[in-house]
């Protein structure tokens, strides 16, 4: 399975005062859209999306469970270190999936009240694992898709670093002891391993050149 990464337009935010508890901050909008080419080429079928969110709010919305970062992750797994927010409510409006997310007071959680006091733009972008399937010049979704997190805190959400999104999709991640790990780095690590050292430079050279074929 690849890690998907879509990101939306900014997001808008609530600053509720609460008595005895100061401001409590929370950010609103679009997290997920389908039946919808999105700007990386990809579809989410309707079907598909909304049977995910629901899994997704019975299992992490309802429990507390549901977290985000601040950044561009690399993984699908959430780095609990980095967790600045958590997603309260995840909800369908038609072809769009409508998200409000409440800051914490968590390091990376402050950096976003920061941002939001002195006036930042900010974004989301959902973390998933799928597969792709061509139809019609589009890569749509299959049925396998799972959300690691409906939204991401981004600072630039329509201008996604095209390097980083390139070597991230091309890499497959497989499940090993209950987490998610790099394919490509599994199987580098299993060529190096059986790989003599009279010929361990020629093999590191065919493994770079490969990852390089893998992002153009």
């Amino acid at each position: 399975m690849k890690l998907i990464k879509e990101h939306t337009e900014e997001v808008k935010y609530l600053v509720e005062e609460k008595l005895g508890k100061g401001k409590e901050y929370f950010i609103e909008g679009i997290f997920l859209q389908s039946n919808l080419k999105n700007r990386n080429g990809r579809v989410y079928p309707t079907e598909i999306l909304d049977k995910e969110i629901k899994r997704y709010n019975e299992e992490y919305v309802t429990k507390n469970r549901a977290f985000g970062e601040l950044g561009h992750p690399d993984s699908p797994t959430i780095n609990l270190d980095r967790v600045s927010h958590m997603i309260k409510e995840l909800k369908r409006d038609g072809d769009n999936f409508i998200g409000k997310a409440k800051i914490m007071d968590t390091p990376y959680g402050k950096i976003v009240k920061s941002l939001i006091d002195e006036g930042a733009t900010l974004g989301v972008s959902s973390r998933g694992m799928g597969s792709l399937a061509q139809k019609n010049g589009v890569s749509m979704v299959q049925d396998d898709f799972t959300l690691a997190t409906a939204a991401d805190i981004v600072a630039d959400p329509s201008a996604p670093n095209a390097f980083v999104e390139g070597v991230m999709e091309s890499k497959e991640w497989v499940m090993v002891d209950g987490k998610f790990v790099e394919k490509d780095l599994l199987e580098a690590q299993r060529i190096i391993r059986k790989t003599s050292s009279k010929n361990l430079n020629e093999a590191k050279l065919k493994l770079f050149a490969d990852f390089l074929n893998k992002i153009k």
